[in-house]
């Protein structure tokens, strides 16, 4: 019998405090921009920016954008709508600890939406 896994593990690493975490930003197809939910998220949005989405991993941005692709854990906007990552929107924040790297997510969303983006993602 298997001994059961408590997640403790995890716990321990993301309060470590450790600097491993990446937030990432990537270029979506334009026709993501129609769907009625992502229309409804960026009211104020502008035609001439781009459609992008906004995520956090303990991974590498290039190694979680493959993972997106393959469909693992991914994003449905990633997995139909991703053209490329978008590293001059992100390289310069990370790495960072995990709950600074949560709280980046949201914050780098709000302010690409606030600078016109259309943005997915950025829980």
């Amino acid at each position: 019998m298997k001994p059961r896994r408590t997640g403790r593990r995890r716990t321990a690493r993301r309060q470590s405090g450790k600097a491993h975490h990446n937030v990432y930003v990537i270029l979506l197809k334009e026709e993501v921009s129609q769907l009625r939910q992502v229309i409804a998220e960026n009211p104020n949005r502008n035609p001439s920016k781009p459609c992008v989405y906004v995520g956090m991993t303990g991974l590498n941005p290039d190694e979680r954008f493959q993972n997106h692709l393959k469909g693992v854990k991914s994003s449905y906007y990633v997995k139909h709508y991703a053209v490329k990552l978008l590293p001059e929107l992100y390289e310069f924040l990370n790495p960072m600890p995990y709950e600074a790297a949560l709280a980046m997510e949201r914050d780098l969303a709000e302010d690409l939406r606030a600078e016109g983006y259309t943005v997915t993602g950025g829980h």
